[in-house]
């Protein structure tokens, strides 16, 4: 199991965490074109290695985390809190 370290609540396992996707995705302007709502919706990259990713404390203090994590070993390098889920 994964212990992901909340800058609030410690070390806790992942089972308290919901995955929001990737950090690295925005949003696209309600008015961008189809094509652009496509690409956002249904297309990510699916990275070997270092990735930046959102995680919703859903257990414990309902914060959203930007977490470091590196996709092959799972070993997490960083933590932060974010402003909003990408949503």
């Amino acid at each position: 199991m994964m212990l992901i370290p909340c800058p609030h609540c410690g070390p806790r396992p992942e089972t308290e965490f919901v995955y929001g996707g990737d950090a690295n995705v925005k949003r696209p302007d309600p008015a961008a074109p189809d094509a652009e709502w496509t690409d956002y919706i249904y297309f990510r990259d699916n990275p070997k290695g270092a990735h930046r990713e959102l995680w919703l404390h859903a257990a414990g203090c309902h914060s959203w985390l930007t977490v470091e994590r590196d996709t092959v070993t799972h070993a997490i390098g960083s933590v932060s809190y974010t402003k909003d889920s990408g949503e």
